[in-house]
């Protein structure tokens, strides 16, 4: 036992009911491990998952953005002339920017502490 981290140990009494809801948020959590979950709840009182799938789209659409933006000076550096075409081209990734940065803008809003 001296080689132990956390030599002290805690029981807790559960029903069935609570123990399935402690399974749920565990899962919900995305945590296997159910002496680290409640580790974490002890010490924190809480835990915040977040769904990045907007974020990621957003850096996805930034990168997309950048590398055309990139493409276009690159081609006005070498020819000295930038198409109409290039400019709605770039204009319509950041569109696309913006409106995927006011859905993540929005569902951070949503988060309550």
């Amino acid at each position: 036992m001296s080689n132990l981290k956390r030599p002290i140990h805690l029981n807790i009494r559960l029903t069935g009911d609570e123990l399935n809801l402690v399974a749920e948020k565990m899962a919900a959590a995305g945590i296997r491990n159910r002496e680290a979950y409640f580790r974490k709840m002890i010490l924190d009182g809480y835990i915040v998952r977040l769904d990045l799938k907007e974020v990621k789209r957003m850096v996805s659409l930034l990168g997309s953005a950048a590398n055309n933006l990139n493409q276009i000076a690159r081609r006005a550096n070498e020819t000295r002339n930038i198409y109409e075409s290039d400019i709605r081209d770039i204009q319509a990734h950041f569109d696309r920017l913006e409106a995927q940065s006011e859905a993540v803008l929005r569902s951070l809003a949503k988060i309550q502490g």
